[in-house]
Order: C-alpha cells, then structure tokens, then sequence
C-alpha cells in the first residue's frame, strides 16, 4: 500500500512540475495539416515561393508553418509587410543561417550578421565609400567600357548570323562589373582568377537558395542526406583558394607601390585592407571578414542583376510592342547619332517602367527572409523569438487585389496616367514593390543597380532586333535557386539595327 502511495505522489509531482513548466500555448495563424516530424515539409515543391503562394491562396495572408523542427510564418500582403518589416523592423532584423551559409562564408557574412556594431560599420563603408556617388561615378568608365564590350559581342555575331546565350552574356557583363570595382579583376577566356570567380557566383546562389533537409530535421543535422555539405566544403575550399590568391597579390602589389590611391575610386579590396592594417579602426576585420564581405558583395550584385536583365529581355521579346514603344521613346530622346548613357536615363521614364514592371513579376529575390530575435504580435498572432519570417513579394508582386491583370507584362501602369502613376518607387517606401527589401536590412546595392539597369537595356534596344528560335512565346518558367531565374538560358539571333549608333 505505502509502495503504491509513493509511486502516485511521484507521478502527479512529476504532472505537475511538467504542466508548471510548459510554456503559455501560442496563439498562431492559420496553418494546412501537418505530419510526424516533417511538418508541413510535404506542402512545399522545389519552387518554395510559388508553394507559399498556393497556400497562402487557401489558408490566408498570414500563414504558420513547421518546417521540420523549424516554426516559420509567411506573409503574402503589402499590410503585412509594413507591419512586419517596418513597424517591427527590429524584432525582424537578424537572418537565418544554414549550413552552406555558415560554411562557406566563413560564419562572418554581413549579410547574415546579426544587427549591431560590426554590421553597422560594414553597412556604412559599403554605402558611403564602394557604392556611394563619387565612387559610382569613378567607375563609370568601367560600366561604359563593359557594356561596349557586350555591344561588340553582339554585333559581330549578328554579323555572323550566329545565336548568342544571352545568359551568359549577361552574367559575363555583371561579373565583370562588379569583379573590377570589389578585386580589379576582369572575365576573359584566358584569365583563370576571372572564370572561377563567375563560376562560384552561380555555384554560391544556387545552392543558399535550395533547399537542405539536414537544416531543418534536427536528428539529420549531422546527415549529409542530400549531397550538399560536400558540395558547399568544395565551393568553400575553390573560393578560399582564389581569394587567397587575389589577396597575396594585392598584398605585394601594397607593398611594392604602396596603398594605392587616395580618397574615391578605390575598389573595395583595397577599403577593406586599408581596415585591416588599420590599428585604429572603429572595427577589427580579419582575413576571413574580407573573404565574407566579397563573397556577400559577389552573390548579391551578379546573379541578382544578370537574372533581372534576363527576365527584362525576355519580358520584350514576348511583347513587341512595348519593345516599339521604347525605341520610339530613346529615338525622340537620344536620336541615333549615339548610344544610350547613364545620364540618359531619368528622361526615359518608359524604360524606367519597364525595369519596375520586371521587378513586379520577377523580383530579383523572391521572398524577404528574416529571422525574430523577440516575440511579436501580429494581427493578433504571435510570432515567437526565433521563429523564420517569409515575406512573399513574388506572391505580392501577382495579387490581383493590388495590381490589375497582374500577369500581364504591363510599364503602362507605372507612367503618369497610369492606375498606379510614376510615383510609386522601388526604394522600400511603397510595400507592393519591394524588390531591395525595406528598412535596415534594404539591399545597399539599389543606387548601382538602378544606374547600370537601364542603361544596359536601353542600349540593346536601340542597338539590336531580337529574334529567337521559338514560334510562340518565350516561356517564363523559373528553376530554383536564391534568386529564382528562368529555367533554361535565354539563346537569341540579334540582328543590327540600320539606324544602330553603336559601329565595330
């Protein structure tokens, strides 16, 4: 008898103290049906962005989530997104980590750093001294030259009648950008630093935008289930070998001249050294911290400007006549005595149209990811610390409740007369366009995209007809990755325009 006392207080002491320690029950939004372990893993297809979309079709605006062990939520209006990235911008300022991210920039990236002192500093001397106007403006020449490059390209295969993979074209034309202004290296066939360097910026957003299993079921963390941990040690090690190398070089190179030019003008490389050797400085970086800041500059300015120049040409071979209508507009502008330039660009308000109806169906990253560093409530939901927010502004930018005939390549609606007017801009003010992001961790890259965008359209308008093997149209289907781009590379014929300034 005293046996089965002891055995019962035991047991409700430990009912108890189990139902004394459970935390308060969460109050979540709406959520489809889940199973044992994988969660809602099952709803998603390798296309995570449209997955959202169809579920937040059936479940609602706010959606919650158990990715595994991982508790996400996903937000699919513009209402949504003010509330969650401006009004509670500091509840969500941190970004989730993976296994390739932590591995392969060295655990150190800006870009996933946590908000505070270090990510202050970078953020600051990647917008005031890389991609601030003066030094913007010092490589204009080198935006200029490469962009003629692309021209003679071109041309000489139209001249040839020979198909071109625009991809890659354009891909080559963004590396070589922004390689010159981070390392002062240039893509050419026989240059070995500038290929891989192209390779590994395709390697690296390929695989931070798939999807491992192992960073979401906690017991397969240390299962390599899927391929992916040798394949993001194999990109770490290549990518570290050839910074290594850049570095050494620009190193000796210190030595020999000195520290290189003084004040603008200088690529970041060099601004990151001068802070490395700088015993004074408001931030100890080390050599890791520069290899990171590069890869974050490489993966942030390459893919995600190539990809929407892509989706840009295609969009106006698959509708001639807003292809017509922009040559109208640069031939009454510029005339055809010479080629387009970046201070063009603000009085050619239709191409400017263009690009933000391109960022509208095709954002160059699909969907806003943030991490909450403190318990929120939204609408009357919580979202507990800790917890993945996905903003879906792909999901936002195809609304028919915010844009009319969403799926219709449309500039119209962004000129003055318009449903929407020329006002409505692409900087995080307006939430149903957000394709830099908004708030404190907006891409610091907006002001060089929207000089080199334009540009480089406008003059493959003016320049080039586009032809392409296809009868129908241009298919508009993506393929995964953290950028979401076509899915097959985008091969064109072009051929010179009579009236075409630009002369090999």
């Amino acid at each position: 008898m005293n046996f089965l006392v002891i055995i019962s207080l035991v047991f409700l002491t430990s009912l108890f103290l189990l139902f004394s320690k459970r935390k308060p029950k969460h109050r979540l939004p709406p959520s489809p049906p889940s199973l044992p372990i994988i969660g809602h893993l099952h709803h998603l297809g390798p296309l995570i962005h449209q997955s959202f979309k169809s579920l937040s079709t059936r479940y609602g605006p706010l959606i919650h989530l158990r990715l595994g062990s991982v508790t996400c939520f996903v937000a699919d209006t513009p209402e949504l997104a003010q509330e969650l990235l401006q009004k509670n911008d500091l509840a969500f300022s941190y970004r989730k980590h993976t296994l390739a991210i932590d591995h392969i920039t060295y655990g150190v990236a800006f870009a996933f750093a946590p908000y505070g002192p270090y990510w202050k500093y970078i953020k600051k001397l990647s917008t005031v001294e890389l991609l601030g106007s003066q030094n913007l403006g010092h490589f204009l020449p080198l935006r200029t030259h490469e962009i003629q490059e692309l021209l003679r390209t071109l041309t000489v295969k139209a001249k040839q009648n020979e198909s071109v993979n625009m991809t890659d074209e354009l891909l080559k034309l963004a590396n070589n950008v922004i390689c010159q202004m981070m390392m002062g290296i240039r893509y050419s066939a026989t240059d070995s630093e500038a290929v891989e360097a192209k390779n590994l910026v395709r390697e690296v957003t390929k695989i931070f935008g798939e999807f491992n299993v192992s960073d979401f079921i906690w017991f397969c963390k240390r299962l390599d289930l899927q391929g992916f941990e040798k394949r993001y040690k194999d990109i770490h090690i290549r990518y570290d070998a050839l910074l290594e190398k850049v570095m050494s070089k620009r190193e000796e190179m210190r030595r020999r001249e000195g520290k290189g030019k003084d004040g603008k003008g200088k690529d970041f490389l060099d601004l990151l050294l001068d802070v490395l050797e700088d015993e004074k400085a408001e931030i100890k970086i080390t050599r890791n911290h520069i290899k990171a800041l590069i890869l974050d500059f490489f993966t942030a300015a390459t893919e995600t400007t190539a990809v929407t120049m892509e989706w840009t040409l295609v969009e106006l071979i698959n509708n001639p006549k807003v292809i017509e209508k922009a040559r109208q507009e640069i031939d009454v502008v510029i005339g055809n005595k010479r080629l387009v330039e970046e201070s063009d660009t603000p009085n050619l308000p239709y191409i400017q149209a263009i690009i933000k109806e391109v960022f509208r169906l095709h954002p160059p990253i699909p969907m806003v990811i943030r991490k909450s560093n403190e318990n929120v409530t939204i609408k009357g939901y919580d979202i507990p610390v800790g917890s993945i927010l996905f903003v879906n502004i792909w999901s936002i930018g195809r609304n028919s409740k915010y844009w009319e005939s969403p799926l219709e390549f449309n500039p119209d609606r962004f000129l003055e007369g318009g449903a929407l007017k020329g006002s409505l801009d692409i900087k995080g003010h307006n939430f149903t366009l957000l394709p830099f992001g908004t708030g404190r961790r907006s891409c610091p890259g907006i002001n060089m995209a929207m000089r080199q965008l334009p540009v480089v359209i406008a003059t493959l308008v003016q320049c080039f007809e586009w032809n392409v093997k296809e009868k129908r149209r241009l298919n508009v289907d993506e393929r995964g990755g953290l950028t979401a781009p076509r899915a097959t590379d985008l091969v064109c014929f072009p051929s010179v325009r009579k009236n075409s300034p630009f002369k090999v």
